[in-house]
């Protein structure tokens, strides 16, 4: 019989994470931790795995018995234990994989998102069509019905970049991915027509890599670079086969940043990409 207890949610494993690298920084072990903090060592083990709660005070007494002074951080750690109420997302957790799950979950909280595609349109900018013609691809084949889970799902991640103060969104988009027609020429054009308009929004900025440009550093995979309140919470998300992979090693994030960063390079500038985009809708 399936355990009742929820599962811990991706913040709460993150901020697990961060205070099992701070202890470790610290050279201290689990035990020591807890006799410290006047716990004990599977206290601590549970929490650094999300499993357990944490409160606020609770996460700065363990960050000064760390001997952590970097006071932003620790900031911006305590203020991941105050929002306890599961979101929206949580209704798909039996229908979905975890890694979709996830997603929503890092883009709700994320201070800014940044997004490199090579073969599809962004989910965050896809359209209802262009989503449901996505999903018809997979491998092993979805049913109808899960199909349009995903779909459902992919849609209501969209109203992050809708709510009030969203956070801004970068992307830099392949004109492989324009060209792929996905659900057919109408729907295409649609998509295309929608990916202009999204790029007038205050908050978000669609630049695209065209066709006879200078190389850049990609393997075709997805990549969503989600920032954090501070730099160590940021996260990448990687669009590959067998789901999505989450990165948040200081060293690969800063070598996924490099990777957008010369991406970003060789793209056109948003007003010359929108006007790229109307061009292809205009030629398919």
């Amino acid at each position: 019989m399936p355990s009742s207890t929820p599962l811990p949610t991706v913040r709460r494993r993150r901020l697990g994470t961060e205070l099992r690298r701070l202890r470790e920084h610290a050279d201290l072990s689990a035990t020591e931790a807890g006799v410290l903090l006047g716990a004990t060592q599977s206290r601590i083990s549970n929490i650094e795995a999300g499993r357990y709660g944490v409160s606020a005070d609770r996460v700065r007494a363990l960050a000064r018995n760390y001997d952590c002074s970097d006071q932003t951080l620790i900031d911006a750690l305590a203020a991941m234990t105050g929002d306890r109420k599961r979101g929206w997302w949580e209704e798909y957790r039996e229908s979905l994989p975890a890694g979709l799950i996830d997603l929503a979950e890092l883009e709700h909280h994320a201070v800014a998102l940044r997004v490199a595609q090579v073969i599809n349109v962004p989910g965050l900018l896809q359209t209802t069509d262009y989503a449901r013609a996505i999903f018809r691809e997979a491998v092993p084949g979805l049913l109808p019905h899960e199909i349009e889970y995903r779909v459902s799902h992919r849609i209501k991640r969209q109203a992050v970049l809708h709510r009030d103060k969203p956070p801004t969104y970068t992307a830099i988009i392949h004109e492989a991915a324009l060209r792929m027609e996905f659900g057919g020429v109408d729907v295409t054009k649609d998509q295309l027509n929608h990916l202009a308009t999204m790029s007038e929004r205050d908050n978000v900025r669609i630049t695209v890599i065209p066709f006879g440009g200078t190389s850049f550093p990609s393997s075709g995979h997805g990549v969503d670079y989600l920032h954090g309140p501070v730099p160590q919470l940021d996260t990448v998300v990687l669009d590959i086969a067998h789901g999505g992979a989450q990165i948040d090693a200081s060293a690969k994030l800063e070598k996924y940043r490099l990777v957008l960063d010369r991406m970003a390079s060789v793209a056109l500038p948003p007003a010359a990409s929108r006007d790229f985009i109307h061009r292809i809708a205009r030629e398919i």
